[in-house]
């Protein structure tokens, strides 16, 4: 997919941003925005010249409202129309969740820059994103419950993993609105920034990434440290780390790595994602839906 008709991608220097952009309904999420980001994710993974991607929302008022609750042509809203049995069936998976899996498999490290409202998958897409930078006047809400629904966008395996279980219950139960300053103190956000001075920083974020790191290197680490941190023992930790370190430190990136630290000097890194990853990459089994 090359044209999108929801969301806008831009590629630059190396950085990918992809706004949400559907300003007149303050970018509220629809089946195709989450189609065309899934889509947009596919060809920013197949691209080595993007070294990190930076997600905002278009517009002064939204990241993204949430579902749209009003979708063109009326019908279902939160989940497939058609009616089955077999909760195993495919049409009963939800959207949100096929967005935060996508996310979950990137290869590229990810980064929010919330300019304004984000409520249910507004703010549940954001979890399976890495670094997440707000606006001060971003406001948050995990409103489920006060839909008759439940947390989606597997946001019940993200949120605690992020927050802690205790705040992560807490905003969920109340389905209260909250503000920056709040998400801040719970750990949802890594900082907040007047609005004019939002994008610049995940930019910077995002430039220190690109210029000075190898790309497998922060592939690797972002799936290491996204699947091990619930690994039931430390041991699978290591045995991935030793695997990923014998295996790297005879690779053309170590040996730019030490190059460029001795020579005082830029790296220029010559592996790619593409192409140069560990052979035992990946060492796990997709979990299919069943």
């Amino acid at each position: 997919m090359t044209e999108y008709t929801q969301i806008i991608v831009d590629k630059a220097d190396g950085i990918a941003t992809i706004t949400l952009n559907r300003p007149e309904k303050m970018n509220a999420y629809t089946r195709i925005m989450g189609e065309e980001i899934i889509a947009a994710m596919d060809d920013i993974d197949a691209d080595d010249a993007v070294r990190a991607v930076i997600f905002t929302g278009s517009g002064e008022r939204a990241f993204c409202a949430g579902a749209d609750l009003t979708p063109e042509g009326g019908g279902q809203v939160f989940s497939d129309p058609t009616q089955v049995d077999d909760l195993s069936d495919a049409r009963v998976r939800d959207g949100g969740g096929l967005l935060t899996l996508r996310l979950f498999e990137s290869k590229k490290p990810l980064i929010s820059a919330c300019n304004g409202v984000a409520v249910g998958v507004g703010a549940t897409m954001q979890l399976a994103m890495d670094i997440r930078l707000a606006s001060s006047t971003a406001r948050y809400g995990f409103v489920f419950a006060r839909r008759g629904i439940v947390p989606e966008a597997a946001s019940s395996w993200f949120l605690p993993r992020i927050v802690g279980i205790q705040q992560a219950l807490e905003w969920c139960y109340t389905g209260r609105i909250f503000d920056a300053e709040e998400a801040r103190a719970g750990g949802l956000v890594r900082s907040l920034h007047a609005p004019a001075d939002l994008l610049p920083a995940a930019h910077a974020l995002a430039r220190e990434i690109a210029d000075n790191t190898s790309a497998i290197s922060v592939a690797m680490t972002r799936a290491m440290m996204w699947r091990l941190a619930a690994a039931d023992h430390p041991m699978e930790a290591h045995k991935i780390d030793s695997r990923a370190i014998y295996r790297l430190s005879r690779g053309g990136d170590a040996k730019e790595g030490i190059a460029s630290f001795l020579e005082k000097r830029a790296p220029s890194y010559p592996g790619k994602v593409s192409a140069d990853m560990p052979d035992f990459y990946p060492w796990w089994d997709a979990r299919p839906y069943e």
